[in-house]
Protein backbone atom coordinates (compact mmCIF):
# COMPACT_ATOMS: atom_id res chain seq x y z
CA UNK A 1 0.00 0.00 0.00
CA UNK A 2 2.81 2.47 0.68
CA UNK A 3 4.08 1.70 -2.91
CA UNK A 4 1.41 3.17 -3.99
CA UNK A 5 1.18 5.99 -1.83
CA UNK A 6 4.70 6.66 -3.08
CA UNK A 7 3.52 6.22 -6.57
CA UNK A 8 0.86 9.00 -6.90
CA UNK A 9 3.26 11.09 -4.81
CA UNK A 10 6.27 10.65 -7.47
CA UNK A 11 3.59 11.10 -9.97
CA UNK A 12 2.10 14.14 -8.44
CA UNK A 13 5.37 16.26 -7.62
CA UNK A 14 6.39 15.04 -11.58
CA UNK A 15 3.36 16.57 -12.75
CA UNK A 16 3.74 19.55 -10.42
CA UNK A 17 7.63 19.90 -11.90
CA UNK A 18 5.95 19.86 -15.30
CA UNK A 19 3.65 22.50 -14.92
CA UNK A 20 6.32 25.01 -13.14
CA UNK A 21 8.81 24.07 -15.92
CA UNK A 22 5.86 25.40 -18.89
CA UNK A 23 4.90 27.97 -17.20
CA UNK A 24 8.19 29.62 -16.66
CA UNK A 25 9.48 28.94 -20.01
CA UNK A 26 5.89 30.34 -21.23
CA UNK A 27 6.09 33.42 -19.36
CA UNK A 28 9.94 34.02 -20.01
CA UNK A 29 10.19 33.14 -23.66
CA UNK A 30 6.53 35.78 -23.89
CA UNK A 31 8.49 38.68 -21.85
CA UNK A 32 11.95 37.93 -24.03
CA UNK A 33 10.23 38.33 -27.08
CA UNK A 34 8.46 41.51 -26.40
CA UNK A 35 11.96 43.19 -24.74
CA UNK A 36 13.93 41.91 -27.90
CA UNK A 37 11.87 43.38 -30.68
CA UNK A 38 13.36 46.05 -32.90
CA UNK A 39 10.99 49.06 -33.95
CA UNK A 40 10.46 47.76 -37.50
CA UNK A 41 9.12 45.07 -35.79
CA UNK A 42 6.78 47.28 -33.60
CA UNK A 43 5.27 48.79 -36.81
CA UNK A 44 4.62 45.38 -38.25
CA UNK A 45 3.01 44.15 -35.62
CA UNK A 46 1.08 47.22 -34.87
CA UNK A 47 -0.16 47.14 -38.70
CA UNK A 48 -1.44 43.26 -39.02
CA UNK A 49 -3.62 43.94 -35.43
CA UNK A 50 -4.60 47.08 -36.61
CA UNK A 51 -5.57 45.80 -40.28
CA UNK A 52 -6.86 42.38 -38.84
CA UNK A 53 -9.45 44.63 -36.34
CA UNK A 54 -10.26 46.60 -39.57
CA UNK A 55 -11.27 44.13 -42.22
CA UNK A 56 -12.41 40.95 -39.23
CA UNK A 57 -16.06 42.84 -39.45
CA UNK A 58 -16.10 42.66 -43.37
CA UNK A 59 -14.89 39.31 -43.45
CA UNK A 60 -17.51 38.08 -40.73
CA UNK A 61 -20.20 40.42 -43.07
CA UNK A 62 -18.88 38.46 -46.19
CA UNK A 63 -19.17 34.88 -44.62
CA UNK A 64 -23.01 35.63 -42.99
CA UNK A 65 -24.00 36.22 -46.69
CA UNK A 66 -21.97 33.56 -48.27
CA UNK A 67 -23.83 31.18 -45.24
CA UNK A 68 -26.75 32.48 -46.12
CA UNK A 69 -26.52 32.01 -49.83
CA UNK A 70 -26.18 28.32 -48.86
CA UNK A 71 -28.63 27.80 -46.17
CA UNK A 72 -31.16 29.65 -49.04
CA UNK A 73 -30.10 27.02 -51.98
CA UNK A 74 -30.15 24.24 -49.37
CA UNK A 75 -33.76 25.17 -48.63
CA UNK A 76 -34.95 25.55 -52.14
CA UNK A 77 -33.40 22.26 -52.80
CA UNK A 78 -35.41 20.29 -49.81
CA UNK A 79 -38.88 22.22 -51.30
CA UNK A 80 -37.84 20.92 -54.65
CA UNK A 81 -37.52 17.42 -53.36
CA UNK A 82 -40.70 17.31 -51.16
CA UNK A 83 -42.44 18.88 -53.85
CA UNK A 84 -41.28 16.02 -56.26
CA UNK A 85 -43.19 13.51 -53.95
CA UNK A 86 -46.73 12.04 -55.46
CA UNK A 87 -49.45 11.50 -52.95
CA UNK A 88 -49.23 8.16 -52.96
CA UNK A 89 -45.66 8.28 -51.71
CA UNK A 90 -46.92 10.25 -49.08
CA UNK A 91 -49.42 7.68 -48.54
CA UNK A 92 -47.05 4.69 -48.74
CA UNK A 93 -48.97 3.12 -51.26
CA UNK A 94 -46.39 3.63 -53.91
CA UNK A 95 -42.44 3.59 -53.21
CA UNK A 96 -40.14 4.09 -56.21
CA UNK A 97 -38.32 1.05 -56.86
CA UNK A 98 -36.25 1.07 -59.97
CA UNK A 99 -36.95 -1.02 -62.57
CA UNK A 100 -34.51 -3.54 -64.16
CA UNK A 101 -31.94 -1.97 -65.85
CA UNK A 102 -30.45 -5.35 -68.45
CA UNK A 103 -28.61 -3.21 -70.84
CA UNK A 104 -26.36 -6.38 -72.46
CA UNK A 105 -25.25 -3.26 -75.42
CA UNK A 106 -22.14 -2.57 -73.37
CA UNK A 107 -19.31 -4.34 -73.91
CA UNK A 108 -17.19 -2.71 -70.96
CA UNK A 109 -17.63 -3.64 -67.64
CA UNK A 110 -17.32 -0.46 -65.16
CA UNK A 111 -17.87 -0.20 -61.40
CA UNK A 112 -21.20 0.19 -61.91
CA UNK A 113 -21.67 -3.11 -62.96
CA UNK A 114 -20.28 -5.14 -60.39
CA UNK A 115 -22.72 -5.08 -58.17
CA UNK A 116 -25.39 -5.95 -60.69
CA UNK A 117 -26.50 -9.49 -59.27
CA UNK A 118 -27.19 -8.10 -55.97
CA UNK A 119 -29.29 -5.22 -57.32
CA UNK A 120 -31.40 -7.80 -58.72
CA UNK A 121 -32.05 -9.93 -55.80
CA UNK A 122 -32.42 -6.48 -53.81
CA UNK A 123 -35.33 -5.33 -56.22
CA UNK A 124 -36.83 -8.92 -56.44
CA UNK A 125 -36.87 -9.10 -52.60
CA UNK A 126 -38.57 -5.46 -52.39
CA UNK A 127 -40.82 -6.41 -54.70
CA UNK A 128 -42.24 -9.30 -53.00
CA UNK A 129 -41.70 -7.71 -49.26
CA UNK A 130 -44.37 -4.50 -51.65
CA UNK A 131 -46.86 -7.32 -52.90
CA UNK A 132 -47.09 -9.03 -49.46
CA UNK A 133 -48.13 -5.96 -48.02
CA UNK A 134 -50.03 -5.20 -50.71
CA UNK A 135 -51.94 -8.35 -50.13
CA UNK A 136 -52.07 -8.06 -46.23
CA UNK A 137 -53.27 -4.78 -46.64
CA UNK A 138 -55.99 -5.89 -49.04
CA UNK A 139 -57.15 -9.09 -46.81
CA UNK A 140 -57.45 -6.10 -44.26
CA UNK A 141 -59.86 -4.01 -45.58
CA UNK A 142 -61.55 -7.12 -47.06
CA UNK A 143 -62.25 -7.87 -43.70
CA UNK A 144 -63.46 -4.82 -42.51
CA UNK A 145 -65.90 -4.50 -45.32
CA UNK A 146 -67.08 -8.13 -44.18
CA UNK A 147 -67.64 -6.92 -40.62
CA UNK A 148 -69.26 -3.71 -41.22
CA UNK A 149 -71.72 -5.85 -44.13
CA UNK A 150 -72.10 -8.65 -41.56
CA UNK A 151 -72.83 -5.42 -38.88
CA UNK A 152 -76.01 -5.06 -41.13
CA UNK A 153 -77.06 -8.28 -41.43
CA UNK A 154 -77.20 -9.27 -37.70
CA UNK A 155 -78.24 -6.30 -36.21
Amino acid sequence: MSELVDLFAHLFDSINQLFTLVKDRFSNNLSESFTSMTPKQWIRLVIIVGAYMLLRPYIIKLGAKHQEKQLEKQFKEEEERQAQISPNQLRGEQLGIPEDSDDEEQAETTASDWGKKARKRQRKMINKLLDAEEKRLQELQEDEEDKDIEQYLVG
